[in-house]
This record gives structure tokens, sequence and C-alpha cells, in this order.
């Protein structure tokens, strides 16, 4: 059973098809990519995914649960997370905080006991904390857990992004854009922490990437969309090489 499958999805602005008859299957584990030239889509299926948008047509199931129209709190504990191509971190709360901000669905507690601190409300956040901590130490940002978000250098920021997504414990990681902004270096530093999430997490992680060297050194699979439809589908040395893509692209 695929982690993710769309079928047939489609959502119109007006007079726009902006997304038109999308499919897609990502299998467990899989590190997947969705590509295509600017204004394709790709950020608007991602906003389907979460919740963002609601679809006029089609179904995404997760993990076999249909969870079409659902508002994005429940798909996000449903188990999907995401980034975004602008880091959209708390500046003015810390790394440790804007890590355990991502595990308040899964570790409720009720407000009153938020408000006079109570027995219950110190063990959950005891816990939180020991868990973000260890999060933070995988992606090398224990040290800085006590620094505002917004003070960390660039790559850090994008980590700690990623850290917080998976705080969410999800089943599927949506990365958009991860390497937007990032130097050769960075981005070669990001490639070997997305393998690494994926290894070490176990997780399926879908990912948008207009870097065509992140894309084909770690995307196991392609789907490359182009106006709202879907132009090439398939393993990634082959549907780069589609001379349909190269056009779409580059022109003519």
């Amino acid at each position: 059973m695929p982690m993710l499958e769309v079928k047939n999805l489609g959502i119109s602005f007006g007079g726009l098809r902006a997304v038109n008859e999308f499919n897609l299957s990502v299998e467990k584990g899989q590190l997947y990519g969705l590509i295509g030239p600017n204004g394709a889509g790709k950020t608007t299926v991602f906003n389907l995914l979460t919740g963002v948008y609601q679809p006029d047509s089609g179904v995404i199931r997760l993990d076999g649960e249909d969870i079409t129209g659902r508002k994005t709190i429940d798909i996000s504990k449903a188990g999907i997370a995401r980034t975004f191509q602008n880091i959209r971190l708390f500046g003015k709360l810390s790394v440790l905080d804007n890590v355990k901000a991502g595990m308040h669905n899964k570790h409720p507690y009720p407000p009153l006991a938020g408000i006079f601190h109570t027995p219950a409300w110190k063990r959950t956040e005891d816990e939180m904390t020991e868990k973000a901590l260890k999060l933070l130490e995988v992606f090398d940002l224990k040290d800085d857990h006590e620094y505002l978000a917004s003070n960390l250098p660039y790559g850090k920021q994008r980590k700690l992004e990623i850290a917080r997504a998976l705080a969410t414990d999800p089943k599927l990681l949506l990365l958009d854009e991860p390497a937007a902004g990032m130097n050769p270096q960075e981005t070669k530093s990001l490639m070997d922490m997305i393998r690494f999430v994926r290894d070490e997490f176990g997780m399926t992680i879908l990912l948008i990437e207009h870097d065509m060297k992140l894309v084909s050194g770690i995307c196991e699979g392609l789907t490359v969309l182009n106006f709202g439809e879907v132009l090439a589908q398939g393993e990634t040395g082959s549907v780069l090489a589609n001379p349909a893509v190269i056009t779409a692209y580059l022109g003519e």
C-alpha cells in the first residue's frame, strides 16, 4: 500500500484550472520529487495535500486513509508535515521552543494546567523538552537551543524548520524547495541531511525542488507538472531525459 495515493486531484481559481487530473503514488520510505517550471502548480498541490486548499475533485489517501477535504490541523494529526519555500519559523522564540511548538498536537494538556503550571503541565513540558533536545541533537542544533530562531544562520534555520516538522511525528514529510537560497556547499549538506532523515526516521519524503543536481542526486522517482497537469512520471533518470520535460524547462 502506498504511503500517499492521489487520484484525479483538481482545483480551479475562478476560470483558471490550476491543477487538473493530478495522480501520484509515493511508496513508504520513498524519496520522491515533484518538479516543473515556475507556475506549474507544484505548491498548489502541496496546499491541497495539507488542507490549505479544498480540492474540487479527486481523492487523497495517506497510508490508506482518505483525508480529502480535511482541515489542516486534522491532516497534521493524520501524519503530514511540511516546510515552506520561505522559512516560517517563530523568530522570537528559542530554537527549543520552535521544536516544542510542533509537539503540542501529540502532547495536549488542559488550558488551566498551562495557566496554573500544575504537576501534569510540568510533566508534559519536561517530556517535550527531552524529546525536542534529542531531535535537535540529531540536527546538530542542541548547542543552539537557547538562541532565538531568527539569530541562526540561514542553513541552520532550514535544519530547524525540518526538525520542527519532524516534531509532529509525521508519516509523510513535504519539503517545499528546501535548497532555495543555498550555496552549493549548503545544498550538498542538505542532500546528506534529507537522506539521513529518510533513513534514520523511516520517513517518506515528497519534495519540490528546482535544483536539478539535488533532484537527480536524491530522488528515486519524479512527477513533472506543467500548466497544472502531469507531463511525465517515473524513475528519475528517465524522466529528466524525457524530451518533453527538457522542452518544458528550456523551450524549443
